[in-house]
This record gives C-alpha cells, structure tokens and sequence, in this order.
C-alpha cells in the first residue's frame, strides 16, 4: 500500500509518453542545448562550460509520468568566461530550442576542469621560475614532471581561480612519480589566465632514493600457483535493461550519471506481488571531502573536495571486463560535456552484473536431519573514479532480502611528502626511505531522497538502552530500545554511538504491515568515525557535513550537496549547516536523510606502493517493510556442487 499519485494504475499498459523523464541527455541533446546557448547568450569564445547536464524534472512530474503526458526535456548548464571570471546558471528547453533561465552567480568558483588540469601541468613545465626552483633540487628535465593541481582551499578568495599545484618526478617515463614528491615546492597559479601568480619555497628536502613501482613489468617475479575462476552464466543474465531502467528479482530502479555525482540511482522500488513499492526517490554520493593531519606547509591546507570541487563523474574510468567487472556484464556510457560544450562518450562508465553473496539463509533440523538452505545474489550497479593519486570504486548492492547496501573501496597511491632522513614524522608515516604518507581522513556524503511506500516518511533515532536492576529487571539482563523521532531538521547533526547500539529508521506514519506498525527501513551504519580537526578550523567551516553523520532535512529539489553547491574556494557556512538552521519540520512529510561517513587512514607500510583495497559503507535494510522474510520464495540452490540430503 502506497501514496505516491495514482498507485493502482498499469503505467506498463499506457502508451509511450516521450522518453523517461529522467532519461540522461544524449550526445545530441548537449550539443544542442550549448548551440542555444551560444546561439541566444551571445557567449564569448573565453566561455568554458562546467556542466551541460540534465535539468531534472520536478518530483511530481517523474511521478505522473505518463499519465499526464510528455514531461518537457531540459538542460542545465553552468557556464564560466575565463577572460572575466563571470558564472552563470542555465536552463534550456530542448523541445522550445530557447534559454529559459540565465542567472549570474557572483563569487562562486566552479568546479576545476580535466581540461584545466592537462593546461596546468603543461604551462609549469615552461616557467622559466618554476623550472628554476626545480634545478635548485636537482631536478632538470620537465619532461618527467607531473603535477597534480590541487584546489586551493578558500584562503585566497574567490575573485581569481587559484589552484596549488604539487610536483613529483619520474625517474624515467612510465615510472610511478609519486615515489619522488618535490617537497616544500608550491605553485599557485592562475587556472583563467593559466599563469603562475607566485611559487612558495619552503627549502629543498632530497628526493626520496627509491622507486615504487608497482607495475607487473617491473616485478622480479609473480605468483604461479592460482587456478582460474571462471564466472558463467550460460542462460544470461537475470536482469533485464531497457535504456537506463534496470529490473532483477523483485527490485527496479533507474540510473543516471553526472559529471558531478557520477553514478546516480532513481525511484528505487520493490515488486511485492501485486504492487510496486518505492523505497528512494534518488541516491547519490553529494559529496567527499579528504582531511590531512600534517603540519608541514606542503600539506598542512589540503582538503579535497573530490565531488564538488573536482567532480567524479568525470574523472570515471572506462572500465573492463575481467579486471574491473568479472561475470555477464553490462555497460552503461556516460555521455558528458567537455569545457568547449562537446559532448563526449565515456565507454563503460557504470557496471552492471549479478554475484554470489554467500549465503542467504539456513536451517537445519537437527532432530529430522532436514536442512533447507539458499544461496544468496546480489545486483551490484558500479563506477570507479580516479582522482589524482587515489581510486575510489562506488559500488551499490541490491540483496534478494530487500536490503540496499552503499560501499566505497578506496585504493590507488597513497599522498606522499619527503621527510629529511633522521627527522621525525610526527604526522605521517614513514613508508619508504625518505617518503612519508601524511594522515589523513576520507569522509563520503550520500543523499538518500527518501520514499518508503510513498512521500511522507519521519526519521526515527534507535538508541537501545538497560533497564535499571529492579522490579522490571531483576537479573539485570533485560534491554529495550527507545525511539526518537527527529521532528525538525535542527536535531540534526547525530553521531554514531556503538555504545547505545544506535541505528535510525525512516518509517511511513500512514501505512502499516500487518501486526500494526509503520512500514520502515533502517539505516545501520558501519565503519565510522569523527572528525579531529578543530571546531575552528577552515576544515570545519568548508565542510560541516562531517561534524554529525546524520542528518535529515525536508525536501528541497535546491538542496542536492551536502557542502553547497560551489566549494571550490568557498570559505564555508554553506550546505547541511547552514539548511538546518531553518529548522523545517521533518515529521510525516517529504524528507531527505543524509549520512556522512569517516575512513581513518593512518597509512602503513603496506599501502605503499599501492594500496590494497580499503572499504567503509552502510546498509539500508527492511525494518517491519514486509510481513515476513522476503526471500522465502527464493528457489534452492540448483548447482551441480549442491546436492539435496
């Protein structure tokens, strides 16, 4: 039972609408919408564009779709003209061929550009300047530079579009570079008119005297002794696609990808029998920000905001069979706008492919001997995004119990410095001779547009707590929990706390099961921790979001980054901290819960040269949304390695 619009209605037996409302652009679409753009804004040929993007259409109109017709298809763009800096906002109707919003967006820094990163490197490597502090350390051939643009915090405001660019050198081409930091060495250029505004010097610390490679060619020896594992599945596939709709078992959901989020998971329901019930409206990672620990001046400012100040999306990899996915895989593109509003084709950014997952259930009757077992599979829809040094995979579950996992596995290189040899290292780790890994930590906020068996759900906090010795508990084992539900988005900012057992669940005051109580699912957290940087810190300011993990706030289609929409260079006070101050009502009406997560990385020798996969994500899982288990019709296992007693 639901109360989204029209519940009983076929939508499968009407006819075709136009294209999904939430259909991503195509290549066509974002060509067209910047010709009109160009076309009735008079751009300049100094004008880049940020995004060119889908213009999502309003809940209510995804959710008519297509009883009321077509929905009208739209493009939103952010636009930037290097000569003057300027930033505008855009809205074009791609069915009117016409400019419906056009609004300036003063002292805001757009996200830095892969065009701008590939400029960078090239313009430092012909600075007479720079080249001259880099033979000062010995380090003479530019051609053998790499330099990673690192976004510049909001110390020096937002009028110019700064980066701080870092240096590593390779020791021949193909070398893993970051074996050799340039230490103390800090460009801060101009990324509009690509020029150095000044180098800092902080003194020359030697290179550090080994190689990480890592490459199979470059190791004396590989494992021999593993057998292949060959994953099969000779009658295809048990999900079905149909442009950007994905169906498997009982669940069905549609994705997009952004040049901002990446991957992107919309109206997210469950077929349970005669009636499709929706668990989210739309999920994405808003936001990630990475915190180091180090005081020396090379890395004492950096915090990478990778989504909004870099964009995941398009830093995704194209990715491959075998390597990155293995089984009956499918591949969605990404189709995505370059600086220069040309849309581009990404192959394979987002996986699609079913695996085992252990398993699902068991009993076995130790009086009969009878034992009734199923195997567990899961859908897992997947990209992977490489941001500088690191990888970040963005992987989503879908489990046959109706759980709904989120994982991020981090590897990739590790940020390094260079340490004098017999100096202390107070905060970062000695990984090599004369290399050091800074502390640091990786902090992931995912939006989850709430919707569980329809638009009004509250959140409820879950602390179990024991009952004092007494009358009520006279052995002194008995627990109970207690329920809170957070009414107003001012309560927002709640920690993880193992020591109260603490989950939330977002229920459906209006829609009960069978024994009497509100259908809900619960957020159980995982790995987490806090923040340490100080309360007054710029960390702090730029990315409250990480001083509470959860946080629930009304709808509001505006409010879509946990850290406001343009961080770069931002010095704080926007997103969740600042929303919350409304203190809206968040009881039985249209929510969005958002949930930051920590990963505490104090690195080790083993992470270096490249890191073995690091994991941190959270569950949302059925709590009183069904009658029983659902997963008691799965069939049993039919495998050749399976027999029945």
């Amino acid at each position: 039972m639901t109360d989204t619009a029209h519940p009983a209605v076929d939508r499968e037996s009407l006819a075709p609408a136009g294209p999904h409302p939430l259909e991503p652009l195509s290549a066509r679409e974002i060509a067209r919408a910047v010709e009109v753009l160009r076309a009735q804004c008079e751009l300049a040929g100094t004008v880049r564009f940020s995004t060119v993007e889908l213009h999502e259409p309003s809940k209510s109109d995804v959710l008519d779709w297509p009883l009321a017709g077509p929905v009208e298809r739209q493009a939103f763009a952010i636009v930037m003209d290097r000569a003057d800096g300027a930033v505008h906002e855009a809205v074009v109707s791609l069915d009117a061929g016409a400019v419906t919003e056009w609004r300036a967006l003063p002292g805001v820094q757009p996200r830095i550009m892969a065009e701008e990163f590939v400029e960078c490197e090239e313009m430092l490597k012909r600075c007479p300047e720079y080249l001259a502090a880099l033979a000062e350390r010995g380090i003479t051939d530019p051609d053998l530079l790499m330099i990673d643009p690192w976004s510049a915090g909001s110390s020096e405001g937002t009028a110019t579009r700064f980066c701080r660019a870092l240096a590593w050198v390779r020791s021949e081409e193909g070398d893993n570079g970051y074996a050799r930091p340039v230490e103390g060495l800090i460009a801060f250029v101009d990324l509009a008119k690509m020029e150095v505004v000044r180098i800092e010097d902080h003194g020359v610390t030697p290179l550090p005297p080994e190689s990480g490679n890592y490459a199979a060619r470059y190791l004396e020896g590989l494992r021999d002794d593993l057998r292949p594992i060959e994953i099969t599945q000779p009658e295809g596939p048990s999900f079905t696609v149909e442009g950007h709709e994905i169906r498997w078992q009982k669940w069905r959901m549609r994705i997009g990808f952004t040049a901002r989020e990446g991957l992107v998971l919309h109206t997210v329901a469950y077929d349970d029998g005669d009636e499709l019930r929706p668990v989210l409206y739309r999920a994405s990672f808003s936001e990630m920000v990475v915190p180091y620990g180090e005081v020396a001046p090379t890395h004492s400012w950096k915090m990478a905001f990778d989504i909004g100040e870099y964009g995941i999306g398009v830093l995704a990899n194209s990715l491959e069979l075998g390597c990155d996915c293995l089984g009956e895989v499918r591949y969605f593109d990404a189709v995505l706008s370059d600086a220069a509003g040309e849309p581009q084709t990404l192959k394979n950014a987002v996986c699609l492919h079913e695996e085992d997952s252990s398993l699902l259930w068991k009993h076995t009757d130790w009086r009969t001997g009878e034992t009734e077992v199923r195997r567990s599979r899961r859908l897992v829809v997947s990209f992977v995004a490489t941001v500088g040094n690191y990888e970040y995979g963005y992987y989503w579950y879908f489990q046959q119990d109706g759980t709904i996992e989120a994982e991020v596995k981090l590897t990739g290189i590790i940020s390094t410095g260079a340490a004098t040899p017999g100096e202390p290292t107070p905060h970062a780790t000695l990984v090599a001779p004369g290399l050091t890994a800074p502390y640091h930590q990786h902090f992931f906020n995912v939006r989850l547009d709430m919707m569980v068996d329809g638009l009004h759900n509250s959140v409820v906090e879950v602390d179990t707590e024991a009952v004092p010795l007494g009358p009520e508990n006279p052995l002194g084992n008995a627990l109970r929990p207690i329920e809170t539900v957070l009414a107003r988005e001012g309560q927002s900012g709640r920690m993880v706390d193992p020591s109260r057992a603490r989950y939330w669940k977002i229920v459906n005051p209006s829609v009960r099961n069978r024994l009497g109580t509100p259908v809900a699912y619960k957020l159980e957290p995982g790995q987490n921790t806090a923040c340490f940087a100080h309360p007054d810190s710029a960390l702090a300011a730029r990315a409250g979001f990480i001083t509470g993990h959860v946080w629930v706030t009304p709808y509001d289609p505006t409010q879509r980054f946990a850290a406001g929409d343009y961080p770069n260079q931002h010095p704080g006070g926007d997103g969740l901290p600042a929303w919350i101050k409304a203190d809206r009502e968040t009881e039985d009406t249209d929510v969005v819960l958002w949930y930051s997560m920590g990963h505490h990385h104090i690195p080790r020798p083993e992470d270096w040269p490249v890191m073995p996969v690091g994991k941190i994500g959270f569950a949302l899982k059925p709590n009183g949304f069904f009658d029983h288990n659902p997963a008691l019709d799965v069939a049993p296992p039919a495998s050749r390695h399976c027999s029945e007693r």
